[in-house]
């Protein structure tokens, strides 16, 4: 519980660092507030302190970080009930992060699935998907579902969406889609192998599969994985 003089400090340090980037000075406290010695400041500042509201920065003048915010009313009794959950300042700093993350994607078709396991025919739909900015570069990109288990050990997982940049080579060792005998689809590490190709798992329950290269197309690599828990 907070007094009715610690309230009235909380919320002028917290609008003052909001609108000028900096704590007020003792002063402006002492003058806000009512009271006639400095002494009594540093008393309320100790008390929000010790109670979790704000923290004083080493180092530096001035510097005061308010961490939680009360309820805005007071009751009766002069007092306020320090919120237990989420704060103002918390749920204004998710409402900023919320507007950055949703400026800062992109849309991306998504084609359906695509096996981790066997080879399964390609879905196409019309969907699209929203992916942060930073997980795709140049070029084109698009969006699979992974179906399948045979590449858990790269961090794959039934479910995943992956990200795939639009591309006919890759480089030894990569992870890529590629198509099998033109009909059909699988995300797989790519090894050459003399003059065959080899598809191989990131399960060890799972066997490598060899092809000659007029057998496989590469249809693009992993360069992102997105996933939904829940």
């Amino acid at each position: 519980m907070l007094t009715k003089r610690q309230y009235q400090l909380l919320m002028l340090i917290e609008k003052k660092l909001r609108e000028d980037g900096v704590s007020p000075s003792f002063e402006e406290m002492k003058e806000a507030i009512g009271l006639k010695s400095k002494s009594g400041i540093h008393r309320l500042i100790s008390g929000l302190e010790e109670r979790g509201f704000i923290r004083r920065l080493p180092n530096r003048a001035r510097a005061l970080e308010v961490l939680r915010l009360p309820d805005n009313q007071p009751d009766t009794n002069g007092t306020v009930s320090a919120k237990k959950l989420m704060d103002q300042k918390t749920t204004r700093s998710f409402s900023r992060i919320s507007e950055n993350l949703i400026a800062n994607t992109v849309e991306l078709p998504r084609y359906g699935k695509i096996a981790a396991g066997t080879p399964i025919e390609a879905l196409c739909s019309n969907e699209t998907i929203a992916v942060p900015a930073n997980m795709v570069g140049n070029g084109e990109h698009y969006a699979l579902t992974v179906a399948g288990d045979s590449m858990i050990e790269a961090g794959i997982l039934d479910g995943d969406t992956v990200i795939i940049q639009r591309t006919n080579t890759v480089e030894n060792g990569e992870i890529a889609v590629a198509l099998v005998d033109g009909c059909e689809v699988t995300l797989k590490k790519i090894r050459r192998k003399g003059n065959s190709i080899m598809l191989e798992p990131c399960n060890r329950n799972y066997e490598p599969r060899i092809f000659s290269p007029e057998r496989i197309t590469v249809q693009g690599k992993l360069v992102g994985l997105m996933r939904s828990y829940g």
